[in-house]
């Protein structure tokens, strides 16, 4: 069982406006690009990126989602937290 990983994310506060950046990246567009241009979290400045982190770290539906992707796989339904809607990119 992996105990760290490194991910990125992309917070908004509708469903479907994650729903949308989700297509864009299905569609080509770069996670980074669209995380500086709709993130409001402060890791919007890096690109979306979290950094490395374990288990027990960020909030429960958070972290269920991210660990339980494979490395380079973006989530490919918003994940909900009392923080909003993110999208999450595995890095490693």
């Amino acid at each position: 069982m992996v105990n760290k990983i490194t991910a990125k994310h992309i917070l908004v506060e509708k469903k479907s406006l994650a729903e949308d950046i989700i297509e864009q990246l299905n569609t080509g567009a770069r996670f980074e690009d669209l995380a500086k241009k709709f993130s409001t979290c402060p890791s919007r400045k890096k690109g979306g990126s979290l950094g490395e982190f374990g288990r027990g770290k960020m909030v429960k539906e958070f972290e269920k989602a991210a660990f339980a992707l494979q490395k380079n796989q973006i989530t490919q339904i918003p994940v909900k937290t009392k923080f909003g809607y993110h999208v999450i990119k595995r890095v490693r």
